[in-house]
Formats: C-alpha cells, structure tokens, sequence
C-alpha cells in the first residue's frame, strides 16, 4: 500500500508543470469574465473474480447504455495482455494502449468511435511485457487519461479477470468499484476472493455488486444475498446491490455477430436490464471519495476538495 501511495507522491510533482501549463492556456484563452465549472467526471472500474462471467459484454452494453440516455462515456479497455473489446463490437483499431505505453502515441491518438457515440481506448493483445505495468507506464497512463478528462462525464475501465497487479492498479485508481458475479458458485467464491484482497490490502470498502446470466431477478438477489452473507461475517465492507442482467439468448446471437446486444436487439430482456442499470448507475451520485491512494484524476480532487 505504501508503494501506492508513493507513487501519488511522485505523480504530484511529475505532472505539476504540465498540468499547471494547460490550465494557463484554458485561462488565456477563455473570454474575459468567463468562469468555468470544473466537470465532475467519474471514473468506474468493473471487475470479476474469474474470467467466463461475460463482464465485458457487461461494460460495453453499460455504456452504451449510459451514451443513450445522454452521457459522455469513455470506455477503456485495460486487459493489457489479451484485450477484446474491440473483438466484441466488430471494430477494427490500428492503434491500441500499448502504443501509449511504449511512448508511440497519446491517448488522443488512439480513441476510436464506438456504437451510440461511446468513446474507446483499445487495449493491445498478446503483448507479455504490458500484462504487469511498471511505475513509468502507471504514471503515464495517469497523465494521459488526465488531458481526456473534461471530454466526459463518465470512464469505465474494463479490467482483467483475477486479481493481478493491474487488476488491483486499476481498481484501486478509480473513485468507484462493480465487480460481476454470476450465479455459479466458482463466480462467488473468486469475486469474494477478490473483495478480500481489495478490502485488506488496499482498503477498499465500497463495491457494487452486478449479478449477469441470472435466471430471474429473484435468482440475482440470492447470490446477491450469498455474497454478502460471507462477505459480513469476515470483513468490514459495504455491498450494494446494482442490479441483475438476465441470462438471454439475445446476447449469446449478439456476440457472435460482434454487435452489442443493446444496439442490435434494443427491445431484448438483457437491453432492458442494461437501460435499468444505467439509469441506477445515473441516478446514484454519491460523490466519489478521495481515497488514501493514487487515484485517476486526483489532481482535481487536490484542488477542489469541496467537489
């Protein structure tokens, strides 16, 4: 923990100029008389504890989701090994994260458009070396996703499965946590592993929990309840429920047509699902917390304590 937090040292002074530099320019070039209000964007990763749940489905559909009903959503992919989001949704990028890791490309050049207006940053595949970011890489990926930060109001990272170091990197970074649990009893015992881990090591001690393939609402809120149960009895944290996206053919014949099922079968059970979580995820504006880590964007926090 005390390497993450140094690493929230060092980020404070490497990116003081510059950040310092852009807010000249805003300042000079905005009208005399002019006030800003600085944009609250908030930055969500979804995590699982084992891959086979579908959260990558899961993300891409909440965001389009999200675009839908009128958010500005930027969707990154950050399985850095074996990245799919692209694969998913029948795109096709030249560039992808690593470019921006190795120094090749900003993050500005790598955007590509996604269904309904959504934002991506494509993850690479393959590529052993990225699969555990070093300090450098961190600290980079940090001060580009900072320049991006007033195009949105919402980034969802999609992180690996597990629980490897760019798993908790990722999660621990961003101001808030859903981790994809289904209903098989592997999926609750991993994505309680993974509560653990966040919980005791890093601190963490808000998730929100979002059941995929359940049979039926009442099927999500008992591994909903399952979880919670153990999860009470040996740590000291907070569930909320997010809420269920049922088990739907509709989504099987979407991702082989490399489609989301939300732009392809708008009028599906699973749609439905995902346009409810949306409005959730919209509706539940808690201010995030500035946390006792390096998190994205916490330069504006710093700045702006008050929100």
């Amino acid at each position: 923990m005390s390497d993450v937090i140094g690493m929230g040292d060092q980020a404070d002074t490497l990116r003081e100029m510059a950040r310092s530099a852009r807010k000249k320019q805003k300042s000079d070039a905005a009208p005399q008389g002019d006030v800003s209000i600085q944009k609250g964007i908030r930055v969500i990763s979804v995590t699982s504890g084992k891959g086979g749940v579908g959260k990558s489905n899961v993300v891409s559909n909440l965001a389009i989701a999200l675009s839908m009903q009128g958010k500005k959503v930027l969707l990154i992919d950050a399985d850095l090994g074996l990245g799919n989001l692209d694969v998913l949704l029948g795109l096709s990028p030249v560039y992808n994260l690593n470019h921006v890791l190795n120094g090749e490309k900003n993050l500005s050049d790598i955007l590509i458009d996604g269904p309904a207006g959504i934002k991506i940053i494509p993850a690479g595949s393959g590529v052993q070396e990225l699969t555990s970011l070093g300090q450098h890489e961190k600290l980079k990926l940090l001060d580009e996703l900072d320049m991006l930060e007033e195009q949105f109001d919402i980034m969802i990272v999609d992180t690996e499965a597990g629980i490897s170091e760019n798993v908790t990197y990722f999660t621990v970074a961003a101001q808030e946590i859903i981790v994809v649990v289904t209903p098989e009893p592997t999926s609750i015992t991993d994505v309680y592993a993974l509560i653990k881990l966040l919980a005791t090591r890093y601190s963490e001690h808000h998730f929100k929990v979002l059941v995929n393939m359940a049979k039926d609402s009442e099927d999500a809120l008992e591994v909903f309840r399952k979880l919670a149960n153990v999860a009470g009895r040996f740590l000291d944290i907070s569930l909320d429920y997010l809420g269920c996206v049922v088990k739907d053919e509709k989504v099987v014949e979407a991702v082989k047509r490399q489609r989301a099922v939300c732009e392809l079968y708008p009028d599906s059970e699973a749609a439905g699902c995902f346009t409810t979580l949306a409005k959730r995820v919209t509706e539940n504006t808690r201010q995030a917390r500035l946390k006792g880590n390096i998190q994205f964007f916490f330069r504006r926090f710093l700045e702006n304590p008050s929100g």
